[in-house]
């Protein structure tokens, strides 16, 4: 493929600004599914420690994880995975699964969902003004996402129970 030094610094570093989804939890569009149509979509998430995510199902994307710097705990059906930097590992779409960061260091990590439809979500979420994690519920359920569960881990915060603003 013969690709202009224009065409890659157009794409180099895309993704704008940081956004967050609860408190402790941020998120960066790395590559959108504009870029890709609609194939993939890469997210970088920089989660504080305890944060997490509910169990949830993805209806329609493979949702894959590629860990950077720190560790993440990654429960897929009745699996519980410790990944840390370098590991990379996928759950299949219709599986119940939740990430969350039991260390005491920020974990930083991809998330690669394909096909890439669930960045609209995640666009809709770190646009929204106030905290109305009621309203990111729904936007993931209208969007094929459904939460089946808490963390399974205690002492998460997640959009179910958030993280108190400093």
């Amino acid at each position: 493929m013969d690709t202009s030094a224009n065409e890659i610094a157009a794409v180099h570093g895309s993704g704008g600004d940081w956004m967050e989804v609860t408190p402790g939890e941020v998120f960066k569009i790395r590559t959108s599914a504009t870029e890709t149509d609609g194939i993939y979509t890469i997210l970088e998430i920089i989660a504080e420690p305890r944060n997490g995510v509910p169990m949830h199902v993805h209806a329609n994307e493979e949702e894959c994880f590629v860990v950077l710097e720190g560790s993440l705990h990654l429960t897929q059906g009745e699996d519980r995975l410790n990944l840390l930097a370098g590991d990379v590992a996928t759950v299949r779409r219709g599986t119940p699964h939740a990430w969350c960061n039991l260390s005491d260091r920020p974990a930083r990590f991809l998330v690669i969902f394909s096909p890439g439809a669930m960045e609209k979500t995640f666009r809709r979420i770190g646009s929204m003004k106030a905290a109305d994690f009621s309203a990111i519920s729904e936007s993931a359920e209208s969007d094929g996402s459904t939460i089946v569960g808490p963390p399974p881990y205690g002492n998460i915060y997640s959009v179910l129970s958030p993280r108190p603003r400093p």
